[in-house]
C-alpha cells in the first residue's frame, strides 16, 4: 500500500465481463455507496444550503449506475427552490442502467463526457464526482479538475470525492464485506473491484500533488479524500 498500483484493474472495467454480474453490481451500489462514501453528507454540505437560498443545477459526472443524483432528488423533494441535475457517465453500460430506473422530475441521464457538457455551453453551481478520480490517469486527473472549473458557475464549487488508499482501508474493507459475500454482494463485482479500486486510489499527498492552483485537497472519515474547488 506504500504506492499506487496503477496497474491494477477492476473486472467491471472489461468491457467483456458478465452482464448480469455487472447489473447485480449496479443495483447494489447505492446500499454500498450510502455506507463508505455518506452521500448524505456530501448533500448537507454542498447542496442543501443552496437551494435554501435558491435554484441549483448540479452536474454528477461518472454517475455509474444514477444512485447519488436519484438520492439528492428525493432529499431534495421538500426544498423551497428547483433541483436541476444532469448525472453523465461515458460508458453505455451505465448509462443503459441508469436509463431504466424510474423518471425523476428534474434528472437528465446523458452518455457524455464532462468536455462534452462544456463544449455544450452548460454550466453549474455544483460539480460532484464519487469514486472516479482513482479510474484516471494523473494527467487525466489534472484535465478533469481544469474542466470542472470551467463548469462552474459564479460562487459554484466542485468536489471530486474519492478513498484515501492505506493499508487499514483495504484491511478495513475486506473485512466488513466478506460477512456480506455469500449474499447482499454474492454475484457482483462489489468485494474484488472495492480491493482493488483502494490499491488505485491516492493519499491525501500524492492527490495535493497533482490538483492546479486554487483547488484544496481535504481528508474526510472513514479513508476518504476529496479535491475541492470554490469559485
Amino acid at each position: 500500500m506504500r504506492r499506487r498500483d496503477a496497474d491494477v484493474r477492476e473486472l467491471m472495467d472489461d468491457p467483456a465481463c458478465d452482464p448480469v454480474r455487472l447489473d447485480r453490481t449496479y443495483a447494489r451500489f447505492g446500499i454500498v455507496n450510502a455506507v463508505v462514501a455518506a452521500p448524505r453528507r456530501t448533500y448537507r454540505r454542498r447542496i442543501a444550503p443552496r437551494l435554501r437560498t435558491g435554484g441549483v443545477r448540479l452536474l454528477d459526472i461518472g454517475t455509474g449506475g444514477g444512485d447519488f443524483p436519484r438520492a439528492v432528488v428525493r432529499w431534495a423533494r421538500r426544498a423551497a427552490h428547483p433541483l436541476d441535475i444532469l448525472a453523465i457517465d461515458p460508458d453505455p453500460r451505465a448509462y443503459g442502467w441508469a436509463m431504466r430506473g424510474p423518471h425523476q422530475h428534474g434528472l437528465r441521464i446523458r452518455q457524455m463526457t464532462a468536455e462534452a457538457v462544456l463544449d455544450a455551453g452548460e454550466r453549474f453551481d455544483v460539480v460532484h464526482s464519487n469514486h472516479v478520480l482513482h479510474h484516471l490517469a494523473d494527467d487525466e486527473v489534472v484535465e478533469l479538475l481544469r474542466v470542472s472549473e470551467r463548469l462552474l458557475r459564479p460562487g459554484g464549487v466542485a468536489v471530486h470525492r474519492d478513498i484515501a488508499r492505506s493499508g487499514l482501508a483495504f484491511a478495513a474493507f475486506a473485512l466488513a464485506t466478506l460477512p456480506f459475500q455469500p449474499w447482499l454482494l454474492r454475484g457482483t463485482f462489489i468485494r474484488p473491484d472495492g480491493l482493488t479500486s483502494i490499491r488505485r486510489s491516492r493519499t491525501a499527498r500524492e492527490l495535493s500533488s497533482l490538483v492546479p492552483d486554487g483547488w484544496e485537497v481535504r481528508r474526510g472519515w472513514p479513508w476518504r479524500v476529496e479535491a475541492v474547488r470554490a469559485r
